[in-house]
């Protein structure tokens, strides 16, 4: 009887307990057991294998770096485009697979040489990291046409920067203002009118320049016949480099007033999509570094290709340099100023697309004029009267579509169309003077 009411008396001291126990505690621990149980028979090794490597290269800052720049984005399975160019140059020695390959391998580094542009932005400023983002994002142009000048391919390095202006504003500007508008088409877009006239201004006066020469050169009344249009570049060079030092100390010293809705746009932009920095500022630095100096060797064999390239491809020299070219070169701002324009963001989208046209015809085209001078190369602002007639429409065209301080589609489409009647007649465009150089 003793041992029989003992054993009634623990089955009552286990019911109470089961009974102070909270059903729902107990039932959330089941589940979660069992889901534990369930998430580790589905997630295979391998999945938790590559979680593991990602886990121990984040712990690695620069393995960290490796993976975020080099092979995070998927553009980068363009990279083995560029060592295989280099490759097929010795090996074969077909000139045409050899200029596509170093344009395709370009490409990415180009897009990435943009983003660690944007990285190095969050420890400079919005305002720095805006200039530099254009420097660095013009630095492809500027390397090619270095290596094209060093080899005395004038109108190379002449049409490639005309063109990239021209990308810039046509078709950069035109897709960014194209999508903005579908994405936001219940409304027009707005953009900060006055910095953009300052931008007109300055492309304006970059067509002056271009244009004197070349109107001295076919009118036939220079002073001294072969020296004065060369005088006259030079001169004007220095004065177009004077005046972009000039706006930039009106841009970040005397009228930041002007640019602080920029400012403020980009703070908000990163406020509201929580971005962070994803390599140190020393990291960014360095792959500026690495990648301008890869951008630099590719560029070499790129220059090497082209007239071959034109031979085999049966392509006019004019459109590998005003169309192809560029739009390698302008992979960075591409991206950058359409995805902007559909988050709404069209004065940091002008600074991108307009700033870098601007930069570009008043920095880089002048510089480069001072750089042949003390090369010894004869490099002029005479770009040809063809030339000069499409920048000097097509500044005109795009000053028309900022006056307003709007934006929409059709604007965009027809900045569009604007490119391919200009990239339709480069096709069919014979340019006599590669003859001369």
């Amino acid at each position: 009887m003793g041992s029989v009411e003992m054993r009634s008396t623990e089955d009552k001291v286990d019911l109470d307990s089961d009974e102070e126990i909270p059903f729902s505690s107990s039932h959330s621990a089941i589940k979660m057991q069992s889901t534990d149980c369930e998430t580790s028979r589905i997630t295979s090794p391998r999945h938790l294998s590559h979680r593991w490597v990602l886990r121990k290269i984040n712990h690695i800052s620069p393995l960290r770096s490796i993976y975020v720049v080099l092979i995070k984005a998927k553009i980068n399975m363009l990279l083995p485009f560029g060592p295989l160019a280099i490759l097929l140059h010795y090996l074969t020695g077909k000139q045409g697979w050899v200029f596509f390959f170093s344009l395709v391998g370009i490409t990415p580094l180009a897009e990435r040489l943009g983003y660690a542009t944007e990285q190095l932005a969050f420890y400079t400023g919005s305002t720095v990291g805006g200039l530099l983002n254009a420097t660095f994002g013009n630095a492809t142009e500027m390397i090619i046409s270095m290596y094209a000048l060093k080899n005395g391919m004038i109108r190379v390095v002449q049409q490639s920067l005309l063109g990239s202006v021209l990308s810039n504003m046509l078709l950069v500007l035109g897709c960014a203002f194209f999508c903005g508008g579908i994405v936001h088409r219940q409304k027009d877009q707005e953009f900060n009118k006055a910095t953009a006239l300052v931008n007109s201004g300055l492309l304006l006066m970059a067509v002056m320049g271009l244009l004197f020469p070349a109107v001295l050169h076919f009118t036939h009344t220079e002073l001294h016949s072969g020296k004065s249009e060369l005088a006259l570049s030079r001169f004007s060079s220095c004065i177009m480099l004077v005046a972009y030092a000039s706006y930039l100390f009106f841009q970040l010293r005397s009228h930041r007033n002007l640019y602080d809705i920029i400012d403020s746009e980009q703070d908000n932009n990163a406020e509201d999509s929580n971005e962070a920095p994803e390599i140190n500022q020393w990291e960014a630095i360095g792959w500026l570094a690495i990648l301008t100096l890869w951008i630099s060797i590719l560029s070499g064999y790129l220059v090497d290709a082209i007239q071959g390239a034109s031979d085999t491809l049966n392509l006019p020299m004019a459109f590998i340099s005003v169309i192809l070219l560029p739009i390698v070169g302008n992979a960075a701002e591409h991206a950058s100023a359409i995805m902007f324009a559909m988050k709404d963001k069209l004065d940091i989208t002008l600074g991108v697309a307009i700033g870098s046209s601007t930069q570009i015809s008043m920095f880089v085209i002048p510089f480069c004029v001072v750089v042949g001078w003390f090369m010894g190369q004869r490099m002029d602002l005479n770009f040809q009267l063809f030339e000069t007639a499409t920048l000097f429409i097509t500044v005109l065209v795009v000053a028309f579509m900022l006056q307003e301080g709007t934006s929409n589609y059709f604007k965009g489409l027809m900045l569009i169309l604007c490119y391919l009647i200009v990239a339709a007649s480069f096709f069919v465009h014979v340019d006599i003077s590669n003859d001369d150089n």
